[in-house]
């Protein structure tokens, strides 16, 4: 039996776009008035037989409250890559912000997996706190603990593999039970920071994103997520909208909607133009 690892391809699916500015990306806000748009996604993960979901954005309804532009049901979407929602039996959770977790409903045969802190930080004291609360909806998380009652919630302590070539790490700070997904590829090592770094900028430029939990952590974390990457051209941060512009549609029906990340992707200055 050979002892090399898969290589996996990875997609993104952007879901969802909110107009913003800067200063709402950086603590300690930013000298310049600028736009800084927000993309939200959700992730494939596919091959040597398996399809792994990252994550399951939001809803129309909570887009709505929430003043964001949804563009697409993210699980509905799955079918441009030809998964049927019914079909998926794993989803990783990298923490549960409504925009990561608001469609679990939609994926009834699968089992989530989720950091066991997570889950104590979403029904622990913090939550009296509005300032925690803002990121949550107390419906989603309620449905997530039901599930876990059902037996449907894998829960973690840690970093652990969940497949060859298919990693998971915890890189607190935005929340304490977040964590990243390191996949093998043709290309070496890509990890998808989710919200461990919200846009290339918050890890580059060591500027914490203005959700935090833990500062500190989110810093440590930065550093955490480029020693799991083969290189920095290898992080794929969880909201920046120069992912679609650096990274391929699989074909030219899905450009604007989806991009594959496990090839060499543009220059960011590239992108840029």
């Amino acid at each position: 039996m050979s002892d090399r690892l898969p290589e996996y391809e990875i997609f993104a699916i952007k879901y969802a776009h909110r107009e913003a500015k800067r200063a709402d990306h950086f603590i300690g806000g930013d000298p310049h008035d600028l736009p800084m748009p927000m993309d939200y996604f959700v992730w494939v993960v596919q091959g040597a037989g398996r399809q792994i979901i990252v994550d399951t954005g939001f809803t129309a309804e909570v887009a709505a409250q929430r003043k964001r532009q949804h563009l697409r049901c993210p699980i509905d979407s799955l079918r441009l890559l030809g998964i049927d929602p019914l079909a998926v039996s794993d989803v990783v959770l990298t923490h549960l912000h409504y925009d990561h977790v608001g469609s679990f409903h939609k994926l009834p045969n699968a089992r989530f997996h989720l950091q066991e802190r997570e889950l104590q930080f979403v029904t622990g004291h913090h939550m009296r706190y509005p300032f925690f609360q803002k990121s949550f909806e107390i419906e989603e998380v309620v449905g997530i603990v039901r599930l876990n009652f059902k037996g449907r919630i894998e829960l973690l302590s840690g970093d652990t593999e969940l497949a060859p070539g298919i990693t998971l790490h915890t890189t607190p700070g935005h929340t304490p039970g977040l964590q990243v997904v390191r996949v093998h590829t043709k290309r070496g090592w890509t990890v998808l920071a989710s919200d461990a770094s919200h846009y290339y900028e918050n890890m580059q430029a060591n500027r914490p994103f203005s959700t935090a939990f833990h500062i500190g952590d989110m810093i440590d974390s930065y550093r955490k997520v480029e020693r799991l990457a083969a290189s920095s051209s290898h992080i794929v941060p969880g909201h920046d909208p120069l992912v679609m512009q650096q990274y391929p549609a699989p074909e030219r029906s899905m450009e604007g909607v989806v991009v594959r990340l496990d090839v060499e992707p543009k220059p960011i200055e590239a992108a840029h133009r």
